[in-house]
């Protein structure tokens, strides 16, 4: 292994949530009189912690959401978890190998600490990953492109960045992991590689991981 740690993102990597929080955000941004398509909100939010929501909301139209947005959405995010969560295919079998070869790894989410918890209870992630393995943007004060959680997450880990990998789906994602200097992997199964230009390494199955760090 030529890593000391392996950094995950969580939705999109090890819970499929993306989809379903996506879905989400759209209908609710345009409920608020703000029309954004599935696709747009992949585009402009995908990786992102909320706060870049609220920030290019009021930047394009000059109007603040609701003080009540964050409440509201992840009200429906997380009801929604509960009726169709699922972990990412090969998720479980990546965390028992990396266990088995006493590899560290972690997560580093732009997600709440309260938007992961109610996604792992509900996929049975909750067993591979406790407190000390969880790091959310609500850690720091920038969430990504900004480098600040994935060094945050190295530090309380006790790793070197140049001894980390991150393993992330987002354009948002990449940008930090290089920016904090850690290798990334970039992983397409929603989103093309092209859109993911800076990962060291391209893959589309999480079963073929492993291998790929040796």
């Amino acid at each position: 292994m030529r890593y000391d740690l392996v950094i995950f993102d969580n939705d999109g990597v090890l819970v499929d949530s993306e989809p379903i929080s996506n879905t989400i955000l759209a209908a609710y941004l345009t409920e608020l009189g703000h029309p954004t398509s599935y696709e747009d909100s992949l585009r402009d939010y995908m990786g992102a912690a909320l706060h870049r929501v609220h920030d290019t909301v009021l930047e394009r139209t000059g109007k603040r959401l609701p003080e009540d947005f964050d409440e509201v959405f992840h009200g429906r995010v997380f009801a929604a978890f509960e009726r169709e969560l699922q972990p990412m295919a090969g998720a479980v079998e990546v965390l028992e190998k990396l266990a088995a070869d006493q590899v560290a790894y972690c997560l580093a989410s732009s997600g709440s600490h309260e938007r992961i918890r109610v996604g792992h209870r509900k996929t049975g992630l909750d067993e591979w990953f406790d407190e000390g393995r969880v790091f959310s943007s609500q850690d720091v004060g920038r969430g990504k492109p900004a480098p600040d959680l994935f060094l945050h997450a190295a530090e309380r880990m006790g790793v070197s960045p140049d001894k980390c990998v991150v393993v992330e789906d987002s354009p948002l994602g990449v940008q930090a992991a290089v920016a904090a200097g850690m290798d990334v992997y970039g992983f397409t199964a929603m989103t093309p590689a092209e859109r993911l230009r800076g990962a060291a390494q391209l893959f589309g199955e999480l079963r073929a991981l492993p291998d790929l760090l040796i």
